[in-house]
């Protein structure tokens, strides 16, 4: 048993490891998940300015991609769609109606321009075996720009899930540049859709956000949506209109889509609807409103780290300082290669070294001949003499020694030379070299890529503000059954399907339950309305109970403010029975006494404010010692000093004797 424990957990890790790794987590270096990092290099490779077959790319993406053809086909398409490193030919589909691509077949693609000078650099590229051993695939590209932030992503692995949302190219670009001067930008996430950005509670990535589409309401009559909100499609989002309508959540007349390249979708409204009737139920019951989550968890030297925007700008502005100067010094050793080898061909030739070598018999005395001849001229060498340069000296061909062009030479000296400068100062001022190349990319991604989503503020929409109340509660005091299902009985309330209300029964005892269309709550019950705040504010409780023991009687005056749903809670002490139950103020108790010598009161009055409102715990007040004969609510009528005094009962059934059940 415990070898099996210990198998599972070590079988249980490597794959969660795996799958957080290699497959849901995008990798901060690149911003690329594994798939997407080999649809990239499939495609650097097979780059020749031409565009390539998509099922050719799935294909030899597949020497690298060990899960299928099929995962390698959809991530392409929803790498091509993002429009940053892939231009794409024929049908991609279309992410705003929610249309699939054609097959792979049909489709082409290649690399942008704009994809090379942002992330191709094969000699600062760390490569590693593929899953077969036959290749080498690249551990991380050396991207110069956030990808991640760019275009996003989204992952869910073992026990942890990643959420990040696109931000614009040219805005990222400048927070970039910002953050190279050591200032501090903040960026928000744009969307191809456009609609409408509520930031309030983005917490730098890791909160959430509220996401609108843009509604046109000119005409009183008819709703165009203009824009629609991320991960929302035109045809997931008529769907939720039209179920909201089925549901008599809004109403409508018909709708209609009309998108082309724009979205245009037409709303129009029955009679006696107007656009400011519906909009807020739009919000509230159809995918016009989202409210995202996002998480920014990605892999950062092999660990999965939580992150901010600013720290991943942080992290990118310190990469692209450290790229671009192993590009300097790697493009500098280039040139001091180059120059050397120029000087060495200069010398050999000018000073008509190879003449040494005429006479010579063997290899051995061929290369003693040449180290002897260079030996006046090593002070001009950028550096020592070794083997592989006396092999390319002797392989130079007679032709190109006797058309050596001695000034054509020299002019390409000084070229390498006022470059090896210009990468002097360069890595000198690394810092401005680096913004330089941070505009240079902002330049070539072009003009496509403006702002498309409106950053504001608004506040989300109470599904139970925004429901129509046109749900007749009623109660049959014959069956005992209360709901808006309920076909004879008396009108409690109006609700709509999200309220809440508040019963209670004969006994005392109370519960607050959700809008049911049948919901059986005993024969008697005493009270049912709205359990919102506003409406439970506005009621104060009286009850009169009896102790089962004592016969006395007890007044509570309370309010019913918070709760849990679906328990039931308890008016009065559990050896009590409920008598009389008010929610009036400008009511009474009545008591009537049963006669007695000596007892000269035969009645008396209580009114309700005589007495506090406390919490539902507390204990009611006894009203008398006396034997009550009768117990009636009365209101109390303030009447004119002229006018007779009288008195009324506001309820028929609140005449009550002591002795009834």
């Amino acid at each position: 048993m415990a070898h099996v424990q210990k198998l599972f957990k070590k079988n249980f890790l490597e794959y969660a490891s795996y799958v957080i790794k290699d497959r849901a987590i995008p990798d901060i270096a690149d911003g690329l998940k594994p798939v997407q990092r080999r649809i990239i290099h499939s495609l650097f490779e097979m780059d020749d300015g031409k565009f390539h077959k998509v099922a050719n790319v799935v294909g030899h993406c597949m020497k690298y991609h060990p899960h299928g053809d099929s995962s390698i086909y959809e991530a392409l398409v929803n790498l091509a769609n993002t429009e940053v490193f892939i231009d794409k030919q024929g049908n991609f589909g279309n992410i705003l109606t929610g249309d699939i691509a054609s097959a792979a077949r049909y489709i082409e693609c290649r690399l942008l321009a704009y994809a090379k000078k942002a992330m191709y650099n094969p000699e600062l590229t760390v490569f590693q075996d593929s899953y077969d051993g036959r290749n080498k695939e690249p551990v991380a590209f050396p991207a110069k720009i956030p990808i991640l932030l760019i275009q996003g992503a989204e992952g869910i692995a073992v026990g942890m899930s990643t959420k990040i949302l696109p931000h614009n190219l040219n805005e990222v670009l400048d927070a970039l540049s910002a953050n190279l001067k050591g200032e501090q930008v903040t960026v928000y996430p744009d969307f191809p859709g456009g609609g409408y950005l509520d930031i309030s509670n983005y917490e730098e990535g890791n909160g959430k956000v509220l996401v609108r589409a843009k509604l046109n309401t000119n005409d009183p009559k008819k709703i165009v949506v203009e824009e629609i909100p991320y991960g929302v499609t035109t045809e997931k989002l008529i769907a939720s209109i039209e179920a909201a309508a089925k549901k008599n959540k809004l109403k409508i007349s018909g709708i209609n889509d009309f998108t082309t390249d724009k979205i245009n979708i037409e709303i129009n409204l029955p009679r006696n609807t107007y656009t400011q009737d519906v909009v807020d139920a739009l919000y509230a019951f159809t995918d016009c409103e989202q409210s995202i989550s996002v998480n920014l968890l990605v892999i950062k030297e092999g660990y999965p780290v939580q992150m901010t925007v600013p720290q991943m700008l942080d992290y990118q502005a310190e990469k692209l300082v450290e790229i671009l100067k192993m590009e300097l010094e790697n493009e500098r050793a280039h040139l001091l290669d180059t120059l050397h080898a120029r000087t060495l061909e200069r010398i050999f030739i000018e000073e008509r070294i190879y003449k040494g070598i005429e006479k010579m018999k063997t290899q051995e005395t061929v290369f003693k001949a040449v180290y002897k001849g260079f030996k006046p001229f090593m002070m001009k060498l950028q550096r020592e003499l070794i083997h592989d340069d006396v092999e390319r000296l002797l392989k130079i061909p007679i032709r190109r020694i006797s058309l050596y062009d001695i000034e054509k030479a020299k002019h390409e000296v000084d070229k390498i030379h006022a470059r090896l400068e210009e990468i002097a100062y360069h890595l000198a001022h690394i810092i401005e070299y680096a913004l330089e190349n941070v505009e240079a990319l902002k330049v070539t991604s072009g003009p496509r890529l403006e702002r498309k989503t409106t950053i504001t503020s608004f506040d989300k929409v109470d599904v139970r503000v925004a429901a129509n109340r046109d749900l007749v509660v009623k109660y049959s005091s014959s069956t005992g059954y209360l709901g808006y299902q309920v076909k004879e009985g008396a009108e409690q309330c109006k609700v709509s399907p999200y309220d809440r209300l508040l019963v209670i029964k004969k006994d005392g005892s109370y519960f607050i339950t959700d809008t049911l269309d049948k919901l059986f709550v005993g024969k008697g019950m005493r009270f049912c309305c709205l359990a919102e705040k506003t409406t439970l504010e506005e009621h104060v409780f009286t009850i009169v109970y009896q102790d089962k023991e004592t016969r006395q009687l007890y007044i509570k005056r309370c309010q019913i403010i918070q709760f849990i749903m679906n328990k039931s809670y308890e008016l009065i002490p559990e050896n009590a029975k409920l008598l009389k139950f008010s929610i009036r103020q400008d009511a009474e108790i009545y008591l009537q006494y049963k006669p007695k010598k000596r007892l000269k009161v035969l009645e008396e009055s209580f009114p309700f404010n005589n007495f506090l409102v406390k919490g539902l715990k507390a204990s009611g007040v006894r009203l008398t010692t006396k034997d009550v004969q009768s117990i009636r609510i009365r209101r109390v009528v303030h009447k004119k000093p002229e006018e007779v005094e009288q008195k009324e009962e506001i309820e028929r059934q609140l005449s009550f004797d002591i002795g009834d059940e």
